[in-house]
Formats: structure tokens, C-alpha cells, sequence
């Protein structure tokens, strides 16, 4: 797939900046190296204040590709979906979108990502979304996560199968395997039919950070399969957006408890035991700032009407 043809369906990148422009402009440059060529970059900065806008617009002038590479500006932090929404948004109002590939801007990809994701997708009928092989950026021989993830309900727990493990480029059908081991693609990479954008929608913007991509897979649900494309490699850094294990603490909480309320809230009393748990560890472990910031965002929510 090196060279561009109409027979190629468009597919519109997403990539999405915090304060993270030297990340960002890492991400691009991979991305400029596709093999796939029929594409489209949107790139969202979020309401940056490190100068990430005025280092990107400069980057990208750089490049000489207007046609191929655009910027916006939120203007304000919407959070995780909010951003990757508005570029979402930008690309259906163009007409031609047949897939977004929404791409974490901490990752780097290999040249053949976008090919296998766009190949794994049209050969698997019903399937509205599809995950890279993830691997660590910083151990590119060891998997992230292979497509994504499972996530348990009464916990409110998510696991990533085959995660930490070694890299086995030979055992394809393995890893398509692990498409019965998941329920969620990994967010890192996701890529996304038009139908499938239509039907089930955008993200949704009720977490500002986590879950998005669980809440998007359980919308979907009966309607449309996830597929893997373990010959897609997406090499992820990981937790760039996330300075802090109490930000992590506070939006994990948070939207356990809100996603179960919505989803499953039968499965209440088990996750909150299960938030009760990290509390406990933090606490355990004389991190009692993150214990408090637990209670906190668990009370937070519960005492917060369902809308």
C-alpha cells in the first residue's frame, strides 16, 4: 500500500496534544513514514500551555504538507474524548472519512500500522474497531498490550491478556486469538469505521480521562465486533498525560463507580469494595494524601445524581 489510490479507503488520523509537543512532533514523524499514503492528519492541541501550539505550527510549516497535516486549537482542556472529539468531528464534516485512527500522541508507529489496522478490518466482517500489537517504546521487544484489554465488570478492574510478554512476530493466529480475551481496544490505537462512528457515535465526554475507550466498546456491543491486527505495531510510552499517580487515583476512581453506575449498577457493592481495597494499599503504604483523594472522588460521585 505505498502508493496513494482511490481503491485505498481515506482515513482520517487523530492525534491529540497536552503539553506534550515534543512527543507529539516525535508521533508525527512516524506517522509522515506510513506506507499507506491515502490519509490525513488532525491534530488537536488541548488547551496546551507550555507552547506546545506555537512548536507544533511550526513543525508542521516545516513539512510542507498543508494538504495532509492540520492543526486545532480547543482552546480550554476538554479532556481525553472531548479533544480527540473535536478532531473526530473536523474529519466527519469533510465528507470522504471512511476510518479515523485515533493515535495516542505518545506512541511512535511502524511504517505498516495503518495497512495491517485498514487490512485486518475489512477482512473481518461485522467489525467496527480495530487494535495494534502495542508494544513498549522503551522495550519494543515486550507487549503493552495485544489490542486491547478485558475489563471486569464487578471489579471495575481492566487487565491487558498477553501483556509483558515477549514480542512473537511469528504466531500470528496467536494473538488474532486474543480477540476472544478482550471486550475494549486499547486507546493508544484505535481505528474506526465510519458505520461504526455513525451508529455508536463519539466518545463520551462523561470522564475527562480513563474509561473512554470501555465505555465505547460497551456502547457497541451487539451491534459491531473489535478485531486485532497484531502485524500493526505501535510502539507506546505510556501515562505521558498523567504526571501523577493522584490524577490517576483521582480519575480511576471517579469513573469506576460512574461507568458501573451507568452500565452495570448491579455490580456496585463489588466495585466499591474494590475501590475500598486501593484505599486500604495506599494507606498501607503511608500514601494517605492518595487515600484521602480516593475517598474523596468515591464520595464525589456517588452523592452526585445520575444524568
Amino acid at each position: 500500500m505505498a502508493a496513494m489510490s482511490e481503491k485505498y479507503p481515506k482515513v482520517y488520523i487523530i492525534v491529540l496534544n497536552w503539553n506534550g509537543w515534543r512527543d507529539t512532533i516525535e508521533c508525527l514523524e512516524s506517522v509522515l513514514k506510513l506506507s499507506y499514503q491515502n490519509f490525513s492528519v488532525v491534530i488537536v492541541d488541548n488547551g496546551s500551555t507550555d507552547g506546545s501550539a506555537a512548536k507544533i505550527k511550526e513543525w508542521i510549516a516545516k513539512q510542507g504538507r498543508q494538504d495532509t497535516l492540520v492543526f486545532i486549537e480547543t482552546g480550554k482542556n476538554l479532556g481525553y474524548a472531548g479533544g480527540n472529539n473535536a478532531g473526530l468531528r473536523y474529519a466527519l464534516d469533510r465528507g470522504d472519512l471512511e476510518y479515523a485512527w485515533v493515535l495516542n500522541n505518545d506512541t511512535v508507529v511502524d511504517p505498516d500500522a495503518l495497512a495491517q489496522l485498514v487490512k485486518r478490518i475489512e477482512e473481518k466482517p461485522g467489525a467496527g474497531f480495530c487494535g495494534s500489537l502495542v508494544l513498549y517504546y522503551n522495550d519494543r521487544g515486550r507487549v503493552s498490550a495485544v489490542g486491547g484489554g478485558f475489563y471486569d465488570k464487578w471489579l471495575g478492574q481492566a487487565v491487558h491478556p498477553g501483556a509483558a510478554k515477549p514480542h512473537e512476530p511469528d504466531k500470528i493466529e496467536k494473538y488474532i486469538g486474543f480477540e476472544s480475551k478482550i471486550n475494549y481496544i486499547e486507546g493508544a490505537s484505535t481505528l474506526v469505521s465510519r458505520g461504526f462512528l455513525h451508529d455508536i457515535g463519539l466518545m463520551s465526554e462523561d470522564y475527562f480521562l480513563f474509561f473512554e475507550e470501555i465505555d465505547w466498546a460497551t456502547r457497541a456491543r451487539g451491534k459491531y465486533s473489535l478485531a486485532i491486527a497484531p502485524k500493526s505495531l505501535v510502539y507506546h510510552k505510556g501515562g505521558a498525560s498523567v504526571k501523577s499517580n493522584r490524577i490517576f487515583d483521582h480519575y480511576n476512581t471517579r469513573n469506576r463507580i460512574l461507568f458501573t453506575r451507568k452500565y452495570y449498577p448491579y455490580a456496585l457493592p463489588t466495585v466499591l469494595l474494590s475501590v475500598l481495597g486501593y484505599c486500604l494499599d495506599r494507606a498501607i503504604h503511608g500514601e494517605w494524601e492518595n487515600a484521602r483523594i480516593i475517598v474523596k472522588a468515591a464520595a464525589e460521585i456517588l452523592f452526585t445524581p445520575p444524568h
